[in-house]
């Protein structure tokens, strides 16, 4: 395939794969959680710390994907990762007990990334580095429906089955479906080309000079974090959160509205945002992440108010998604992607294990006010960041 042309193919297959991805190893958890943690005699509480623990860890492997990725390429990663997780999927659920139980879950949240966003962004990069930009924003456009299929779906699932057997039916999307699809590119989304003849790499290349790029991948890196901290702390808590700033049931349906946002910013994004630079479109999704907080903090308890903060919010968290694989391509080229990007997600993921925790003793310490305050300076932070690097002029 040229590098030039849109691989529509790959974007359509890898958008089925990041919604069952999405859906079967992370949306579907928070709805079988309590028959989960019933089942094995313990709290909901306890259920979630064990999978803060998995991300944790996963956040730990990602350094080593990134490589394995480089190495190997992403197709032949995300094949191993489907085959782990559909097996992961199994072990969890005729886990006979806990220790058994959290260690399948352990598998199942590395193996995640082996097949969610991370690898997908660096297979459309290895695939066609000179498109790779327009071809991420199709593909979180199309697994932003992740969460809305997957909701409602399990819900469904789980009130004619067991959790066990919820989890087997996933094994089997993981195994059936996409499998089969990353094997597709197991050998097809190799690793970064070179021009025959020469030593040169044929992909894209980065602005940044390299007298600026490890300080540009500092500021990057915090920014990336800073938001991944914010989103994390907020999304988990939205609910309740509302709820206890006056809104009542209504803070339900307030949520809602974050799904629809997220996916309509990116839309608009694809649609309208061709020129905006990935920096500036990361500056701009922190910006109405930190402005949404601040927002719901100073109108609360107004119905109104916590519309628009649900509205803002998801319109940022819907761009981030976005640029978390497009800016590190445009700063930094297509040559070593999947390295950079498992350090990435590796910051990433070590957050918003730990956020939603901290976060909540913030709420029971200092109040529910001042901890969405501190978390809108911490988006406000994440802003400079993204400001702070200096893209200058590639090839000075």
């Amino acid at each position: 395939m040229s590098d030039d042309r849109l691989p529509i193919g790959a974007i359509l297959g890898l958008g089925v794969t990041q919604i069952i991805g999405y859906g079967t190893l992370y949306y579907s958890f928070s709805i079988l959680a309590p028959d989960m943690a019933r089942d094995f005699g313990l709290s909901v509480e306890w259920m979630f710390g064990a999978l803060s623990v998995a991300l944790l860890i996963g956040g730990l492997v990602s350094p080593s994907l990134g490589r394995w990725i480089d190495r190997f390429g992403a197709g032949r990663v995300m094949t191993g990762g489907s085959l782990v997780s559909a097996l992961a999927l199994v072990a969890c659920a005729l886990s006979p007990n806990r220790p058994t139980f959290v260690a399948a879950l352990i598998v199942v949240e590395v193996a995640a990334n082996f097949v969610q966003y991370g690898a997908a962004f660096a297979l459309l990069v290895q695939i066609a580095p000179n498109v790779a930009q327009k071809s991420i924003t199709y593909l979180t456009l199309i697994a932003g429906f992740a969460s809305t299929i997957f909701w409602p779906a399990t819900s469904a699932l789980h009130a004619l089955m067991s959790w066990q057997q919820v989890y087997l039916v996933f094994a089997g999307l993981n195994a059936l479906v996409c499998l089969p699809i990353h094997v597709r590119f197991a050998f097809s989304g190799g690793k970064v080309r070179r021009r025959e003849g020469t030593g040169e790499t044929s992909g894209a290349a980065g602005s940044l000079p390299p007298q600026r790029r490890r300080s540009g991948f500092v500021f990057m890196v915090v920014g990336f974090s800073l938001q991944a901290l914010v989103g994390s702390a907020v999304l988990v808590h939205m609910v309740p959160l509302l709820s206890s700033l006056g809104l009542g049931a209504a803070a339900a349906l307030v949520g809602t509205l974050f799904g629809p946002a997220q996916v309509g910013s990116r839309l608009i994004n694809m649609l309208l945002g061709r020129d905006i630079r990935p920096l500036t479109l990361a500056a701009i999704s922190a910006s109405l992440m930190a402005l949404a907080v601040a927002l719901l903090t100073v109108t609360a308890p107004s119905m109104l108010g916590a519309m628009a903060f649900a509205v803002l919010f998801g319109c940022g968290n819907g761009l981030f998604s976005i640029v978390t694989g497009t800016l590190p391509l445009s700063l930094f080229g297509s040559e070593g992607y999947g390295r950079l990007q498992g350090k990435v997600m590796a910051a990433r993921l070590i957050v918003s294990a730990t956020a939603p925790f901290a976060f909540a003793v913030a709420m029971v310490g200092i109040g529910v006010s001042y901890s969405l305050m501190l978390i809108a300076f911490i988006g406000i932070v994440g802003v400079v960041a993204f400001f702070a690097i200096d893209e200058g002029k590639a090839g000075e």
